[in-house]
């Protein structure tokens, strides 16, 4: 889930995952987005998004 005062995070994060093969489904709502990925990609992608910086809050 991301906060929604967080400008640019969803494309950000599309992108990294894009540059590595990984398709996402993002779902927007009036105050959060979800970025979906299939099972068998999520532990990748949490290790592709860990490296690039992002912080992973399980």
């Amino acid at each position: 889930m991301l906060d929604f005062p967080l400008i640019g995070i969803l494309a950000g994060i599309a992108e990294t995952l894009a540059e590595n093969g990984i398709s996402i489904f993002a779902i927007s709502t009036y105050n959060t987005d979800y970025v979906l990925v299939k099972k068998e990609s999520y532990q990748r992608a949490l290790d592709i998004l860990e490296q690039a910086g992002y912080k992973i809050v399980k």
